[in-house]
């Protein structure tokens, strides 16, 4: 039995748009920075920040992907309320198996962060469980309300049947 069926080839290629709700906002900033441990005064002092050759204080580098502030869902059964393709595959679960960043400018407390998801491919692989399991790679792109190019995320999830039968298919 194939997981990737021609219902999921058809998802390839699909983008989601997320437009800004609001300017990020220095508490934000101060915030995430504060979760993180990051006690590096660029995200709380001004003066400091303007010395560094910045125009304000900036976001932390993970800030710009980490805020779920385009979401304006409800949160999902699991709590999470950023974005998720939510694919028809019945029986698997969802592991993520890695992102790459790539930051390509500060984020600012006046920047309004929008992001666009594109489903970029899906493959189907082999388990040495046996079986098979589907790789789902998404590049997510975000940018501010000027269209500067802030960060990518490149994604990879994998979809994995939860059991399988003797006969190595999904039950």
């Amino acid at each position: 039995m194939t997981l990737l069926t021609d219902e999921l080839r058809a998802w390839i290629g699909r983008e989601v748009h997320y437009p800004a709700r609001e300017a990020v906002g220095r508490a934000s900033i101060r915030y995430y920075a504060l979760a993180l441990g990051d006690d590096s005064p660029l995200h709380y002092d001004r003066a400091y920040a303007l010395e560094a050759g910045f125009r304000d204080v900036v976001a932390p580098p993970t800030f710009v992907v980490d805020t779920c502030q385009y979401a304006d869902r409800a949160a999902g059964a699991e709590g999470y309320i950023g974005h998720e393709w939510r694919l028809p595959v019945e029986g698997c679960r969802l592991i993520r198996a890695g992102n790459e960043y790539e930051f390509h400018r500060p984020v600012y407390p006046d920047d309004e962060v929008s992001v666009i998801f594109r489903l970029e491919n899906i493959e189907e692989r082999s388990r040495s469980a046996g079986g098979t399991q589907l790789f789902v790679y998404s590049l997510a792109t975000y940018r501010n309300q000027r269209g500067e190019l802030l960060a990518t995320n490149r994604e990879t999830t994998v979809l994995q049947p939860s059991e399988q039968s003797s006969a190595g298919e999904p039950r």
